[in-house]
């Protein structure tokens, strides 16, 4: 795609929709004059034609309001954690405990959900049933039927029914902490739980557990919060979508229950928006705690980052793919062990491969996160080099995704004038000096010389 293209593609997700739908009522926001409310992401000129048409029969009108935004807001373009129907396709569960095992640098995460998230599993006499577990099994996990009863006095079904994350760095001071055998539990010195939820609707819960006694630092728990409420929301808003489906097909539907609905969908699809764009953000502070980084790099270069696609004359859609990819340039970083960045001394071989490998394993990271697909080509070619000198795969010019070489020049700049711990940060008219040097180089010209014009403003 063309730098030209990527100026002409449509409006942001973030930008415009979510805000217009705070302030507009929903009688207006799927009226005639819906204006610039439309979004290739929310709804489309499809939809918006129809909307503008006197439709005799508003019912029928409804109807087709809803098909569209559930063609939108489908399971392909939510989470792909939901949906499940058969064994196997829980296993994806495992991957994630697994994941949040090695970002928080802990032992062992488990994932429950209530019973009607857990199809094809047999734990309907749970109220909790267990999902996804790092600890591995030797036999079929799901014929354990592990999990919890509502009459169980256990501190998980407790956190179940406040809605309120705890932490305990000893759960000997626990007395309603039952060990599960077949998850190494007795093993267990701290604990914390997370409620997955959307507001009042409850879902399921993640228990985080180390084998020694440790305090989870406070980016981490926010982190893993965030992750709660985005988990809890895009299976609420997947459960309204299915309920949604048959009242469509109920010939006796009311207009009355169809716009309730509708109301339904539509704020379920901001909050959506809001939690994903809220676990980006705590991801990259996450990030930035995991490399040991003095001031907020990675939000400092999505800043920068933004800055520079808007004297580039990007469109918003663009920029904010760019931003996203900004905060979550360095996202390897978070699966990779502390100590790694911690130690001053000379790096193993295996250490060094570990840090130098570190974009791939973010790209895989956000491959199974669905609506953070786009900015993956970005991140991915971050490090190519505008005379071809870079990688992964020595583009040139270019062939190097627009959004990348923004994301290079800004990472660059930001690195340089920022405290590091083995280096203090060089000042503004030395790190441009460095940059213009390098320029058509390492970087795009056409960047540096946005940069000058963003940070002499």
């Amino acid at each position: 795609m063309t730098d030209r293209e990527e100026k002409e593609l449509g409006a942001s997700l973030f930008g415009k929709t979510l805000d217009l739908m705070e302030d507009d009522p929903l009688e207006e926001i799927f009226a005639l004059n819906i204006g610039d409310f439309i979004s290739e992401y929310l709804i489309s000129e499809d939809l918006a034609n129809k909307i503008g048409k006197d439709m005799k029969n508003k019912t029928e009108r409804i109807k087709s309001q809803l098909k569209e935004l559930i063609s939108i807001y489908s399971l392909d373009n939510t989470l792909c954690v939901l949906g499940f129907s058969s064994q196997d396709e829980y296993v994806v569960y495992n991957s994630i405990a697994k994941t949040l095992t090695q970002i928080l640098d802990i032992d062992a995460c488990h994932i429950y959900l209530t019973n009607e998230f857990t199809k094809g599993l047999s734990l309907e006499d749970k109220l909790l049933g267990l999902v996804g577990s790092s600890v591995d099994f030797d036999e079929d996990m799901y014929a354990k039927k592990i999990g919890y009863t509502q009459k169980d006095k256990s501190i998980v079904v407790e956190t179940f029914n406040s809605l309120k994350p705890i932490q305990r760095s000893n759960v000997a001071e626990i007395n309603n902490f039952t060990p599960i055998y077949e998850l190494r539990e007795f093993d267990v010195k701290s604990l914390a739980i997370v409620p997955i939820h959307n507001n009042a609707h409850v879902v399921g819960v993640i228990v985080i557990e180390t084998y020694k006694e440790k305090v989870i630092k406070d980016v981490y728990m926010q982190l893993i919060e965030t992750i709660g409420r985005l988990f809890g929301t895009s299976m609420h808003l997947q459960k309204v979508i299915e309920e949604t489906e048959s009242v469509i097909e109920d010939i006796n539907v009311t207009e009355k229950d169809l716009q309730y609905r509708r109301a339904e969908l539509t704020a379920l699809i901001g909050d959506l928006g809001t939690q994903q764009q809220a676990f980006v953000e705590k991801l990259a502070k996450a990030v930035d705690e995991k490399g040991q980084y003095k001031v907020a790099h990675s939000q400092n270069t999505a800043e920068l980052s933004k800055k520079l696609c808007k004297q580039l004359g990007l469109n918003e859609k663009t920029t904010d793919l760019v931003y996203y990819a900004g905060l979550l340039q360095n996202i390897g970083k978070i699966t990779l062990p502390e100590s790694l960045f911690t130690n001053k001394g000379t790096l193993s071989k295996e250490e060094w491969e570990k840090l130098q490998n570190h974009p791939n394993v973010g790209v895989s990271l956000l491959m199974n996160i669905n609506f953070l697909s786009e900015v993956i080509p970005y991140i991915h070619y971050h490090k190519e080099r505008w005379n071809g000198g870079g990688e992964p795969e020595g583009l040139k010019g270019n062939s190097i995704p627009f959004g990348s070489r923004i994301i290079a020049v800004a990472d660059a700049y930001t690195a340089m004038t920022s405290d590091r711990s083995y280096r203090s940060a060089m000042n503004k008219e030395k790190a441009l000096e460095i940059i213009k040097e390098e320029a058509g180089i390492k970087w795009d010209p056409n960047v540096v010389n946005a940069l000058f014009e963003v940070v002499s403003k």
